[in-house]
């Protein structure tokens, strides 16, 4: 079952001296299970904060996230990180990959929190790397790979837990046209093969286009 996504009331505050500055305010917004939407907005409109916030990677100042049924901005840090663990696969613009492992051994890293033995956690990265259309490059390191493929195999290690959400800020940014749209061809495939839930945060309006719906965050506020 995909992930659900509420808001309700969101705001967040960062202290700047004495200053107070706002980040969010009042958000409310509802992502169904099994959607595809896209964020955009201006730079400082407050859009990384909000996936942040979504991902359980940060706790917002006031109101309820709830993800999946969880009322994650209630957890404490030990249960808000396993809830992560099991829920929340994360893509970032940059790939950060370890450059002295391999593909496979870039994708097993999450898999290394829980017990699972040694030939379980390799079956489940060549999984992955599979679906992202890396088979045949298990062994190759970062450096052997392109850009477009360095993003596939950290979306292969967003998904090596089978999450439920997706979140993905700025996938496209470091790559050329083509590889940006193999990396949204993917994400389309997540969506409407695997049922993934995925919240993506772009700037690029093509690559918006991939998602099913397009929201608008200016100066903290959903439109």
């Amino acid at each position: 079952m995909s992930a659900s996504i509420e808001l309700r009331g969101v705001c967040k505050e960062y202290l700047r001296g004495a200053a107070t500055l706002p980040i969010l305010e009042g958000v409310d917004m509802d992502v169904p299970a099994g959607a595809f939407q896209a964020l955009m907005g201006p730079s400082g409109s407050g859009k990384s904060t909000l996936l942040n916030l979504i991902a359980g990677l940060d706790r917002p100042t006031r109101g309820q996230v709830t993800v999946a049924g969880t009322p994650i901005h209630g957890l404490g840090d030990g249960a808000l990180a396993d809830f992560r663990a099991r829920h929340v696969g994360i893509v970032f613009q940059a790939y950060n990959l370890i450059p002295v492992l391999t593909a496979r051994e870039n994708v097993e890293l999450p898999l290394l929190l829980g017990s699972l033995p040694r030939a379980e956690r390799r079956k489940r990265a060549e999984t992955a790397l599979r679906i992202v259309g890396l088979e045949g490059r298990y062994d190759h390191l970062p450096r052997q790979l392109s850009g477009g493929q360095e993003q596939r195999v950290a979306i292969a290690r967003a998904i090596v837990c089978d999450p439920d959400l997706v979140i993905a800020d700025e996938p496209t940014g470091d790559l050329d046209k083509k590889s940006a749209e193999e990396v949204l061809l993917l994400f389309r495939k997540l969506n409407r093969e695997l049922g993934k839930t995925i919240v993506m945060v772009t700037h690029d309006p093509a690559a918006a286009e991939a998602a099913d719906t397009v929201r608008r965050l200016d100066k903290g506020v959903l439109q």
